[in-house]
């Protein structure tokens, strides 16, 4: 290889470290490119390059370059932390924890690689290996607040609620957002009246599910709501005008209702969940919003409303019995389904994060808002670890003019 070979691809090199440094990672990796053409297999411009990538979200392009330059040199702490994270947004675990653990014990000592070391391992259900992972992260800085947020979620998952409220604190404490963050407390720490889940909420549990959302419900939860709500009323052939799908999701309850109305309009609070829905052609409408806006923004007289599994993410219920009263055409059907609170309490928000709602709590809100209880059935909702969660579901009627 000839010196002007070398010096070319040399300063190719480092005008792509200069870009790479001042986030133009195009003109970086375009750069590194050039370089790797004129010395092919340079280790170094091989991890460069493939860190660019991984910077770019071209995850399967940056792991040949990173594997290659691994290959050439294992001691390169940076190409296994990008080859870490390439593999985590793959999806790839075990393959991302072995390269993450390289570059921690190779000296990357960031707080986030330990986070995402966390993630990783709680995916392979390595809960010991994911705690120690985050605690690891907060030795090297115990301010990082989305490393106690995550604290506090697997403690609280794994039943040790009154360290996870500690987690929790002191994630508010360094800056985490705090109406979130005070709703998880909330639910670690059994309070009697708890209040309705911040807006953000819902929308970003839902957002991270929405692709495989449908076959998980079905496939591994045993999700039996919708048709459990929805067979009695449409069993008898009814024919209705407009039906109202709160929390419609991907749209389970949408298809079986379909058959049987002129119209169903859909509401999500998750923006992913409701381009399913609208994918799916089941519905006229599908808003993405918060469902208490949704049934006050129009006065259109609904034959049906259906709530499967909702209420378990909105809480409170009066503001939404009053409004769906209000919506409700003359004999029109409001059916619904809640998890079971314990004996002697109305409403309970667990450290599921789930609200459940006792029996005579909805007896009493249906009564308060002229809405006639036609049944209250007890029956399970779902299955957890191989537990069947128990539910009511609840068939009210608006009385006829």
């Amino acid at each position: 290889m000839s010196d002007d070979t070398t010096e070319r691809a040399k300063a190719h090199f480092f005008s792509g470290n200069a870009h790479f440094e001042a986030g133009r990672l195009d003109a970086a990796r375009a750069d590194y490119e050039a370089a790797l053409a004129l010395v092919p297999g340079r280790p170094s411009v091989l991890a460069n390059l493939g860190v660019t990538l991984c910077r770019l979200g071209q995850w399967p392009a940056a792991i040949e370059h990173l594997d290659a330059a691994l290959l050439a040199d294992p001691t390169h702490r940076d190409a296994w932390a990008a080859l870490g994270l390439c593999r985590e947004a793959l999806n790839q675990w075990a393959g991302a924890a072995h390269a993450l653990r390289q570059a921690i014990a190779l000296g990357a000592l960031l707080p986030s690689l330990h986070l995402a070391l966390s993630h990783c391992e709680l995916r392979q259900d390595h809960w010991r290996e994911a705690l120690k992972a985050l605690d690891d992260a907060l030795e090297i800085d115990p301010r990082e607040p989305e490393v106690w947020s995550q604290r506090g979620h697997l403690l609280r998952e794994s039943g040790q609620l009154k360290e996870a409220a500690r987690s929790y604190e002191q994630a508010l404490q360094h800056g985490a957002e705090p109406a979130l963050h005070r709703h998880y407390l909330a639910a670690v720490q059994d309070v009697r009246e708890p209040q309705a889940p911040p807006p953000v909420y819902a929308g970003a549990l839902f957002d991270q599910y929405a692709d495989d959302f449908q076959d998980h419900l079905l496939a591994q939860l045993k999700y039996a709501a919708p048709e459990t709500l929805l067979k009695p009323l449409l069993a008898d052939g009814l024919r209705l005008g407009l039906a109202l799908d709160l929390g419609c999701g991907t749209g389970l309850c949408g298809r079986l209702i379909a058959p049987h109305a002129e119209a169903v309009d859909g509401v999500d609070a998750s923006r992913a969940m409701v381009e399913r829905a609208r994918a799916s052609g089941t519905y006229r409408e599908v808003a993405h919003g918060d469902l208490l806006a949704f049934l006050r923004a129009s006065d259109a007289p609904a034959d049906l409303i259906v709530a499967a599994d909702v209420f378990i993410y909105v809480g409170p219920l009066d503001e939404v019995f009053a409004a769906a009263a209000a919506r409700l055409a003359p004999g029109g059907s409001f059916a619904f389904s809640v998890e079971q609170a314990d004996a002697g309490r109305d409403l309970q928000l667990r450290p599921s994060l789930r609200y459940a709602h006792s029996r005579p709590l909805i007896e009493r809100l249906a009564a308060a808002h002229g809405l006639v209880v036609q049944a209250i059935e007890a029956g399970p909702i779902r299955e957890e670890q191989g537990r069947a969660v128990m539910g009511w579901y609840a068939w009210l009627r608006r009385v006829a003019a």
